[in-house]
């Protein structure tokens, strides 16, 4: 599987310059590559980035989590999720899999990994509970 350069670039952007809240990757199967598909502003939330997920298909996706700490200093979490619902195609679940690994080594600076079937897997709490 093959992983577009766009995905790497964004990515950059996200971790160094902070220009993006969230990066939503496809597998496009038929191009056998990763490509971005959504890139969300920094002024986005995290209900925006779950907002779009698609509810049956799966994903791969990066989130920038910026939390305060106990001792009131600012911090920030790379995420990376693999979102896989239950409701998607088996096939696609399996090539979604086999291909994570691979896909993340090429997205260095990944500090949390998750791995949700449902979006309670994922909500706030949770990635709150894994930030600290």
């Amino acid at each position: 599987m093959a992983v577009h350069d766009d995905c790497k670039l964004r990515f950059l952007e996200l971790k160094a310059k902070r220009t993006h809240r969230f990066i939503i990757y496809k597998i496009e199967e038929k191009q056998k590559q990763v490509i971005v598909e959504k890139v969300g502003e920094p002024a986005q939330t995290y209900e925006d980035f779950t907002a779009n997920l698609p509810v049956d298909e799966c994903r791969y996706c990066v989130f920038d989590f910026d939390f305060v700490t106990a001792e009131n200093c600012q911090k920030s979490k790379i995420f990376f999720i693999a979102w896989s619902p239950d409701t998607s195609r088996i096939r696609s679940k399996m090539i979604y899999a086999s291909t994570k690994e691979r896909f993340k080594r090429e997205l260095d600076g990944i500090q949390v990994e998750l791995q949700a079937t449902d979006p309670t897997e994922m909500d706030l709490d949770v990635i709150k509970s894994r930030a600290y």
